[in-house]
């Protein structure tokens, strides 16, 4: 027995329609990638392996004179004792960071410990008490001490 003669099936789609949608979605993938390409900034170009490069005598002068000024404020009754040991902290910090290029003062003493500069860590270390500790506070002076010895010694 025959089937209905009037009946016909499914026909098939061409293999056109297939590949005209693949073409279209290769299209729409190269439209973001090549957008998300042209609106990304340009990488700075540094060479690699080379550390911030600074003029290290003029560096240590600056912040030797910032640091006086500080002591200098505490001493005159400008800033409170603990405000002046916060500043001489991060003066020390600041000038870990353009000494090396390492984001000292965004780093935790241990941060800091575990980096490869010993002389940093133990430098902020020694500014903590003053930093952080009950009252009495140290000297702002032994705290001033402690930072210009650290940064006169760097190298």
């Amino acid at each position: 027995m025959q089937a209905d003669p009037e009946f016909l099936g499914p026909l098939p789609y061409s293999p056109l329609w297939t590949w005209t949608g693949l073409a279209l979605l290769l299209l729409l993938a190269a439209w973001y990638t090549f957008v998300f390409a042209s609106t990304r900034r340009p990488r700075p170009s540094t060479p690699a392996g080379s550390g911030p490069l600074t003029d290290l005598p003029a560096l240590q002068s600056a912040y030797l004179q910032r640091i006086i000024d500080v002591e200098r404020e505490a001493a005159a009754g400008n800033i409170s004792t603990r405000a002046a040991h916060q500043q001489i902290s991060l003066l020390l910090r600041r000038f870990v960071r353009d000494a090396t290029g390492v984001d000292a003062p965004r780093m935790t003493y241990a941060d800091l410990a575990s980096h490869p500069l010993p002389a940093a860590a133990k430098a902020v270390g020694a500014l903590y008490p003053g930093e952080f500790g009950s009252e009495p506070l140290p000297a702002v002076a032994s705290s001033a001490a402690a930072a210009r010895e650290a940064v006169r010694s760097w190298s």
